[in-house]
């Protein structure tokens, strides 16, 4: 719903307004903030609870000056695949990282505070960022596959031409949403998706009884209200740092989101309140996150679309949203019925969003001009990519019982790092803004 009248962050619009701003916004998150937890294994009510709690934790951290919306973070779902492993069996571990790596935040936040972003600027240059962006997005994309083409969502399961059509129909709404719609409806393909497949699922289940792939039992068997359960992260040294070596990534993103925000809203939030109190306020609800079994929050780049569809830029409609968001949450049948959502249609969308991770990380590196017939640009790249999606993994004991290791997404970090530090600049290297 568009409202004409700009809203500042600290305007409160008439509840006839204020209500349906906040429902449009969790519209916008609600997509991709159930995604992430349906991919690794987490429980979706329980994401999109330590969403909204964290959202409101945000508001609080940072004086609520800045609007903006925290949920599920796409960068993390590779270390949470591959730490949980099969079956999601070290999730305790996985989310221990995820509670380092808020903590790691505000760190770097207290750094920033007092020595400014220039030494992150020469730590994480564009070329470095938008490759491991890319490698991000990549890396994920055999997921993708299987969730769209086998039974089971897995590789080693029985190809389906049932399930690939399925995955195909999610796809081309999704695609067709994201291209065509306008207005609010193009903030929401990912939703525009899941439902269009979903209902898709059930026809051809309807149709053809042998393909009744959604099973409404667990809806029936849950409670109608509860809370998420606290659960206590467990920490193991290759968890922890994997998880800070991403969110180097996802503090770089941070920074990118915070900027765009400033510039649609008309206020320099790097400034007021800081970037080290938005930072603090990330972390500490990926922290906080972390406790509930949520997988770890960022900020959402669709609910800026939507601020700057409707110039609506009031942190009471964020506050809004994210307390419907909780709300939601506690209605367990609701929980229950986005678990019936088939992998199928998780894999259609996932062909999409995992791409658009990547492209992303190439945009990253197009607009900040990064220049390729430079052999040092063209060589940090190149052994990021290969390092990151070819699956290189460093690993050594340290003793009988500990294992050294770091392996994809993180080492591929580390070394684009090193490599960037230990190269010479180039003459006219272009700095990150």
């Amino acid at each position: 719903m568009a409202h004409h009248e700009t809203l500042g962050p600290r305007d409160r619009p008439p509840l006839g307004y204020w209500i349906p701003l906040s429902i449009q916004h969790v519209f916008a998150m609600f997509g991709a903030t159930i995604l992430v937890p349906l991919l690794t294994g987490l429980n979706p009510a329980t994401a999109l609870f330590t969403a909204g709690t964290g959202t409101l934790i945000y508001i609080l951290l940072t004086g609520a000056k800045v609007p903006a919306f925290l949920g599920s973070s796409f960068a993390f779902i590779p270390p949470l695949i591959a730490i949980a492993g099969p079956g999601g069996v070290n999730m305790p571990y996985a989310l221990g990282g995820a509670f380092a790596a808020g903590l790691f935040y505000i760190l770097v936040g207290i750094i920033i505070k007092f020595a400014g972003t220039g030494w992150l600027d020469r730590a994480l240059p564009p070329v470095v960022i938008g490759s491991v962006i890319v490698v991000i997005g990549l890396n994920l994309a055999p997921t993708a596959m299987a969730m769209a083409m086998h039974v089971g969502g897995d590789a080693k399961g029985e190809y389906s031409l049932v399930l690939l059509s399925i995955a195909a129909v999610t796809l081309a709404v999704t695609v067709a949403a994201n291209i065509f719609l306008k207005g609010f409806f193009s903030t929401i393909p990912i939703l525009i998706g899941l439902v269009a497949g979903y209902l898709f699922t059930l026809i051809m289940g309807f149709f053809f009884p042998a393909y009744q792939i959604i099973d409404f039992q667990i809806v029936r068997d849950a409670p109608w209200f509860g809370f998420p359960v606290f659960v206590l992260p467990k920490f193991n040294f290759v968890a922890v740092l994997t998880f800070v070596i991403v969110s180097l990534a996802t503090i770089c993103e941070h920074l990118g989101d915070t900027l765009v925000t400033s510039k649609v809203v008309g206020q320099d939030f790097y400034k007021n309140p800081g970037l080290h109190r938005t930072l603090a306020g990330d972390g500490l609800a990926t922290s906080w996150a972390a406790l509930w079994g949520g997988p770890p929050n960022t900020t959402y780049g669709e609910n800026i679309g939507v601020m700057a569809i409707t110039r609506v830029y009031s942190v009471w409609v964020i506050g809004g949203a994210a307390v419907v968001a909780v709300i939601l949450s506690l209605v367990q049948k609701f929980g229950a019925l986005i678990r019936t959502i088939p992998t199928p249609v998780m894999g259609g969308i996932s062909m999409l969003l995992f791409g658009i991770i990547a492209s992303s990380g190439l945009r990253t590196i197009v607009e900040s001009g990064v220049d390729y017939k430079d052999k040092r640009n063209l060589t940090i790249s190149s052994v990021i990519f290969v390092i990151g999606i070819g699956g290189g993994r460093l690993a050594f004991a340290i003793t009988r019982d500990i294992e050294f290791q770091l392996a994809g997404v993180a080492l591929a970090t580390v070394v684009g790092i090193i490599l960037n530090l230990i190269f010479p600049p180039s003459r006219g290297t272009i700095k990150n803004e």
